[in-house]
């Protein structure tokens, strides 16, 4: 289908040029068939050709930006899935519609992939930004500027955990973008997206900013997404979404399209404060190293914020301390929900995990804790993140009805949290069944959970469980080790 609209358009394009012809070269017939010279008339109105051009929209703004940004092609080599015979290709062997990708068959077995994506100069040096996705597995890139000298690049370095990498050409006095701070971009700023979508050479678009700090969407690890309605297009990643002085705001990386490929209204771009601490990482150090905590931390529902005290859901709650971690030494508890971080408010999970991952290992992070209805100050020194990396847990909560009502649990045995992944000595009381109809069914809580607390209560078998529950409110809080992990949920 889309190889049939390409077709369409070169046929819109063709039939225009020959209407073209007909009527420039031929004349047309009048209204009884006769044919008529055209003459135009006698009282156009033609502006000045002195005077100069409006300067309403964003041309001089575009005319400085976009040598700002180039067009990087890369190739790399790739096992074939299917086998098509080379002398009877697929039409797609060599060039997909849907994400500008050239494909070039050598054999059977393999094939060169050669892809489009575009990137920023961030220095006069030969420093560019692009994404990760771009240049992934690649074992040739080459940079075209908007003035036509093309460059072979090297990566000084990447980081698919946010999906940046920076590159190197080999030239001087090339054109830097200047770098805003993403942080105060406001919904509704103006937004201009510069790239090279589907290869065809170098596009603006316009659009507003439509949300910032937008997470969850599994494109990567770190996200804090700028959300924007300026159309972003296949081959436009690694591109720059620029304000309306030309600055750079946030680096373009993907799109929502249902499917179709092609663009919705709905783009994301890195917002350029990350990327820049990336990138500054990168060439300091060739890898990004972040700071670590040692906490598990998940959203603050309204239903939880309720049960912790809180007018209003805010900050990061946790729900888990890793042992021997800057955490833990620090005093910070399971059940603590951390509402700032070096004096300015932690609004939800994300962001805490966004700021702590920017700060360097080694820095002191003065929290902000509410705990028991108070709040107090909290200095915890950052360490190295280790392999294993923290996660946030984002848990749906919708409680109703009564406490745990259709809700089936059993005692916790030593083959039974050996199946769980826990330790045989795990106490509490296991989540076997929670049927549909329960009015904690879209609460959170999944069969495998080991319920270890009800509302502050310590639960290690069926009676101690059975106490707590006789005694829990409407909506009572509970603490559940999932996999290893314990995280709370107003059940």
């Amino acid at each position: 289908m889309k190889n049939k609209r390409f077709r369409g358009w070169f046929a819109g394009f063709a039939g225009t040029t020959a209407l073209g012809l007909v009527v420039c070269g031929w004349g047309v017939r009048g209204p009884h068939g006769d044919v008529s010279s055209v003459n135009p008339p006698a009282s156009l109105k033609l502006a000045d050709p002195d005077e100069l051009p409006s300067r309403n929209g964003f041309a001089l703004i575009v005319k400085r930006a976009l040598p700002e940004v180039v067009n990087i092609s890369t190739s790399k080599v790739v096992k074939s899935q299917t086998g098509s015979s080379p002398s009877n290709p697929s039409p797609r062997e060599f060039f997909d519609f849907g994400d500008g990708r050239f494909i070039t068959p050598e054999s059977p077995q393999e094939k060169r992939e050669r892809s489009v994506g575009s990137g920023v100069i961030v220095s006069a040096e030969g420093y560019i930004l692009t994404n990760n996705h771009v240049v992934a597995g690649a074992t040739t890139i080459r940079v075209t500027t908007s003035d036509k000298h093309e460059y072979k690049a090297s990566v000084i370095g990447t980081d698919s955990q946010t999906d940046i990498a920076v590159l190197k050409v080999d030239a001087v006095n090339l054109p830097p973008i200047t770098i805003a701070n993403s942080s105060k971009v406001q919904v509704g700023d103006y937004a201009l997206a510069i790239g090279d979508p589907f290869g065809v050479g170098e596009t603006v678009t316009m659009g507003i900013v439509s949300a910032t700090g937008r997470s969850n969407l599994g494109i990567s690890d770190y996200e804090d997404f700028i959300q924007t309605d300026a159309p972003i297009n296949p081959g436009n990643s690694g591109g720059a979404l620029v304000n309306d002085r030309g600055e750079l705001i946030g680096v373009s990386t993907a799109i929502f399209s249902h499917g179709s490929g092609g663009n919705e209204g709905v783009g994301f771009a890195i917002p350029s404060n990350l990327a820049r601490n990336v990138m500054d990482q990168i060439v300091k150090n060739g890898k990004v190293t972040r700071a670590y905590m040692g906490i598990y931390i998940q959203e603050v529902s309204p239903e939880l914020a309720k049960a912790f005290g809180e007018a209003a859901p805010r900050g990061a709650l946790v729900g888990d301390v890793t042992p021997e971690s800057p955490a833990e030494k620090s005093g910070l508890k399971k059940g603590d929900i951390i509402v700032g971080l070096n004096s300015k408010p932690i609004a939800d999970s994300n962001q805490l995990r966004i700021s702590v991952a920017m700060m360097e290992p080694g820095a002191t992070a003065t929290l902000r804790v509410w705990h028991d209805g108070s709040e107090h100050d909290m200095v915890v020194k950052l360490t190295v993140m280790p392999n294993e990396r923290e996660r946030a847990s984002v848990e749906p909560v919708n409680p109703q009805g009564a406490p745990l009502e259709g809700v089936i649990v059993e005692n916790v045995t030593g083959q039974a949290a050996k199946q769980l992944g826990l330790p045989a000595n795990t106490k509490g009381v296991v989540v076997t069944d929670i049927s549909p109809s329960s009015p904690v069914a879209d609460s959170g809580l999944r069969k495998g959970d080991v319920i270890q607390e009800v509302n502050h209560q310590s639960v290690t078998n069926l009676n101690d469980f059975g106490r707590a529950i006789q005694k829990a409110r409407k909506s009572p809080l509970l603490l559940v080790n999932r996999q290893g992990h314990t995280l709370f949920i107003a059940a």
